[in-house]
């Protein structure tokens, strides 16, 4: 029984690949999500996180808090049963340290 509560997740990288699937549990969080992503981060991409603040996950078009369970994140999609959810990973990587601090995207 306790089988079926879980929930089955792969997240789907920039360049198409995935990491899973696996099976997780509806109390996981977001931020626990993320140390996962971390762990299994496929070792020959160019870009790699280094650590969870580089790293954001979508679900449904919505970025995912980290103190969000699982639980309140597959609301947003309404998962088929017996179905795998994907999520999206996208990497929020440091500028490189050139003269600048910041970079102004809006000319002013």
């Amino acid at each position: 029984m306790a089988g079926e509560d879980l929930v089955e997740l792969k997240f789907r990288l920039a360049d198409g690949t995935d990491i899973g699937p696996s099976k997780y549990s509806p109390a996981t969080t977001v931020a626990s999500l993320k140390e996962i992503i971390l762990a299994q981060w496929p070792k020959d991409k160019e870009n790699c996180p280094k650590t969870t603040q580089d790293v954001k996950l979508i679900n449904g078009g919505k970025i995912l808090e980290n103190n969000s369970t699982l639980a309140d994140c597959t609301l947003l999609v309404g998962e088929l049963p017996g179905g795998v959810i994907t999520m999206h990973v996208v990497l929020r990587l440091p500028l490189s340290d050139k003269n600048n601090e910041h970079v102004n995207l809006y000319g002013d």
